[in-house]
């Protein structure tokens, strides 16, 4: 009998509770902290780990810590919706259909679409870490990816794939990279001719896997296939006004350190203002919109349940144990194999630490120090940070948005992980060669 893993949903609130299981296993322990001045973020003074008193997570208090984490999570949860929501109008129009439909039957050369919104996703997963956004286009891509000739795997690795890919590697990325190289003490664009030529190599090794696994990705006939009726210029045109939020967005995040609040209220926008062009009044607009939303529940509840796992960590106060844990053994290896053992050791700590910004405040300043003792510089402690905890946002098991985004596609977390882990695993391998020569 074939093993099958259990509902997502499922699966996270088994996560919670083994998180509570173990803060009873576990040591408490915890870093002192101090306050970034420029960041205002709570950031671990290295060589400070000691003992604190054991604070082990009960069954009521893991319970209610789901609660807690959807309200933690509620920023990136509203987003979910009201860009869910947004599609899910321009959808109901029957635009998106006819745009599919327009753009599949004048293509010739279906491996050139899958290279185009490839590099898209991973130009704005580089600009402004792409990730939960993806999860409200997931039924568009995999409508396109089926209408060219490929399955649901096609559609995830153009999309998610490519976007964790290109916001790990990203050189100007500031919720990776950014954050990474401030709390390494580095300046922001610190060897900046290995970094671009590392996304170049990393967003081309993951085409290249994409493209050759095409052949083997199942299309099934689950999917309701592109309209046949040709688009219009008022499609176009209600198209363009749910991309256009995301320019304001990305600049907003690069200049003046806007969050998914601003993404939120741009696409709240947005949506009124395709139902409005699309001829509906403000009632009807209002009644489609919420009813786009109601789609997006389940993917924005996974994200709140899989908070939970960081909140229950964090009340057991074991995080540090952990990273004291991972950290302590590379002091004992020799420099460049230590700063290779980085890599495997992010990737670890990410399963519990699912946010890529949360895990760079908490272990860049433990990990910078450790790589002057280790003889390494602190561009390849960075990098290594990158490759592990980067890409672990495609695998993380513990990721509401990525279980999202496998629910939406209908794709099981067992047959996205047999695609994705041997493509990682050769990006992977540029990350090491770039701590090689960051080194």
């Amino acid at each position: 009998m074939r093993f099958r893993l259990p509902h997502p949903l499922v699966l996270l609130l088994g996560a919670v509770g083994i998180a509570a299981a173990l803060t009873w296993i576990l040591p408490a322990g915890e870093y002192e902290r101090r306050t970034d001045a420029a960041s205002g973020r709570e950031v671990v003074v290295a060589g400070t780990y000691h003992r604190v008193d054991q604070t082990p997570v009960g069954v009521a208090a893991a319970v209610m810590a789901v609660p807690r984490g959807i309200i933690e999570g509620a920023d990136i949860i509203v987003v979910v919706l009201l860009v869910g929501g947004a599609f899910a109008l321009l959808d109901a129009t029957g635009a998106l259909g006819r745009l599919v439909g327009s753009l599949v039957g004048r293509t010739k050369r279906p491996r050139t679409v899958v290279i185009v919104i490839s590099i898209a996703f991973a130009t704005l997963g580089a600009l402004e870490n792409m990730h939960e956004e993806i999860i409200a286009l997931v039924p568009v891509l995999l409508v396109l990816s089926r209408g060219l000739g490929f399955g649901a795997i096609t559609s995830l690795a153009m999309s998610l794939g490519a976007a964790v890919v290109g916001s790990a590697f990203g050189p100007t990325n500031p919720f990776q990279t950014g954050i990474a190289l401030r709390f390494a003490e580095l300046p922001a664009m610190s060897m900046p001719a290995l970094r671009f030529g590392l996304f170049g190599a990393a967003v081309a090794v993951w085409i290249a896997w994409t493209l050759f696994m095409t052949s083997r990705d199942d299309v099934r006939p689950d999917v309701t296939a592109p309209a046949s009726e040709p688009a219009t210029k008022r499609d176009v045109l209600l198209l363009t006004l749910l991309i256009v939020p995301f320019i304001p967005y990305v600049i907003g995040v690069m200049r003046y350190d806007w969050g998914f609040n601003e993404l939120s209220a741009l696409f709240l926008v947005a949506g009124f203002a395709v139902g409005l062009v699309s001829g509906r009044n403000l009632s009807a607009t209002a009644a489609e919109f919420l009813k786009g939303m109601e789609v997006m529940l389940a993917a924005s509840l996974f994200i709140g349940v899989a908070r939970a796992i960081s909140v229950v960590f964090t009340d057991g106060h074991i995080i540090d144990t952990i990273v004291h844990g991972l950290a302590t053994p590379l002091a004992h290896l020799p420099g460049m194999v230590a700063a290779m053992m980085m890599v495997p050791m992010h990737a670890v700590l990410h399963i519990p630490v699912t946010s890529v910004s949360g895990h760079a405040v908490l272990t860049m300043p433990i990990m910078a120090p450790l790589s002057d003792l280790l003889g390494v510089s602190r561009d390849a402690a960075v990098i290594a940070y990158q490759t592990g905890a980067g890409l672990m946002d495609a695998l993380t098991p513990t990721s509401g948005a990525l279980l999202a985004m496998l629910l939406a596609a209908r794709v099981s977390y067992g047959r996205w992980m047999r695609f994705a882990v041997p493509g990682m695993l050769l990006v992977a391998v540029v990350g090491m060669i770039g701590i090689a020569l960051a080194s």
